[in-house]
């Protein structure tokens, strides 16, 4: 793989890895038991150009293609993966806003998004409506030259600590037609949040409900045009889907590698793990299956790169598979450590939590196969 790089991309990765190294993997532990969103570190990952990994370079964005994205956000997993699956959502909407925004827009939200001095949250789901998404129940009335937003936002993710809310609320009719893309930035009166969500993982981001009361924002914040929103929305699921693939794998790689070295350290009957047949052969199935994955992976990346008609399907394909794949393969590498596995200080049981939800979230894994059969089966 890494001859097949560039020395640009090698020295991207070279750099990521370090700041993973230092900045994440040493902390994921403690923040996730402590909750601890980690502002700083996510401050010095704006510096290197993480806030706005595909964002053009005129507000502070890095431009990469999708492929080079996907080896970020690997890397990042395997230092903490509930905050490179953090940074994929942020990433998420400060690409919207760069490719969706006119120029004013750009200029007033991009630098501090790229920066990572202000965060995005991504507002799509709400309470009734996840994996249908057209039917949300958001509204934005105008009135003038402002909308007035009413309704709730659920399980989003930075949401109390972000600057910049990309809502999707209905302007218009019912379906994906009426419905339209405003941001709503922070501060603004009628925008509260629910508590925060008690979650099985992804402890060291905050999740709650976004509420909108009487919200009002002027229609300059409109991205795109009116009844636009929905598109807008899906569009950016391609590249959501992979980062959240990349993450998983990132994860499982992390997981693997302890594993490994856990098993030539542990001794039964007399012998070092590593020496049981059996054991040799679970790793290799694991191993064989976070491979087969990342492959998946970077034909999905590239797929969306070359703009290829399939970069859809390929895309819920690499999904799909890459986060189950990923969660066994770090269930297994738990149930590899028997008891210590369980424990927190060894970390592979955060990473198994953390993990789990990505088999959910940027579209279930039941609708990556609606996807993927639908294109198949169009002729």
């Amino acid at each position: 793989m890494a001859n097949a790089l560039s020395e640009d991309q090698l020295a991207i990765v070279d750099a990521v890895r370090e700041f993973s190294d230092a900045e994440l993997a040493p902390f994921a532990n403690e923040r996730d038991q402590t909750k601890q969103f980690p502002i700083d570190a996510l401050e010095h990952a704006g510096s290197l150009g993480l806030g706005g990994i595909y964002v053009g370079e005129e507000f502070g964005g890095s431009t990469l293609d999708r492929f080079t994205a996907a080896l970020v956000f690997e890397e990042l997993a395997k230092g903490d993966t509930t905050i490179a699956a953090y940074l994929s959502i942020h990433n998420m909407v400060a690409w919207m806003i760069d490719r969706y925004g006119d120029a004013t827009q750009r200029e007033r939200w991009l630098p501090g998004l790229t920066s990572l001095v202000d965060r995005g949250s991504y507002c799509l789901t709400e309470p009734s409506a996840g994996s249908d998404a057209a039917a949300i129940t958001t509204t934005a009335r105008r009135e003038g030259d402002e909308y007035v937003l009413d309704g709730v936002k659920q399980f989003i993710s930075g949401a109390g600590v972000s600057a910049v809310y990309l809502v999707f609320a209905r302007t218009g009719e019912q379906g994906s037609r009426g419905i339209s893309a405003i941001v709503v930035p922070a501060g603004v009166p009628g925008l509260s949040f629910g508590p925060e969500e008690r979650k099985m993982g992804w402890r060291a981001q905050p999740t709650r409900q976004v509420v909108l009361e009487g919200v009002r924002v002027p229609t300059a914040n409109r991205l795109g045009d009116e009844g636009a929103g929905f598109s807008i929305a899906m569009s950016g699921l391609d590249g959501g889907r992979v980062n959240i693939a990349a993450c998983s794998i990132g994860g499982a790689q992390w997981a693997l590698d302890r594993t490994l070295r856990y098993v030539h350290e542990r001794e039964t009957f007399g012998r070092p793990l590593a020496e049981h047949q059996t054991i040799g052969f679970t790793l290799a199935d694991l191993a064989t299956e976070l491979h087969a994955a990342r492959l998946l992976l970077h034909d999905a990346a590239q797929a969306i790169d070359a703009r290829d008609p399939d970069a859809t399907m390929r895309c819920a394909m690499a999904k799909r598979f890459a986060t189950d794949a990923a969660f066994a393969v770090a269930n297994g590498a738990l149930q590899l450590h028997g008891g210590y596995g369980y424990l927190s200080e060894y970390g592979i049981e955060r990473v198994v939590r953390d993990l789990r939800v990505h088999q959910i979230l940027e579209g279930t894994n039941e609708v990556m196969r609606m996807i993927i059969a639908k294109r198949l089966l169009s002729g």
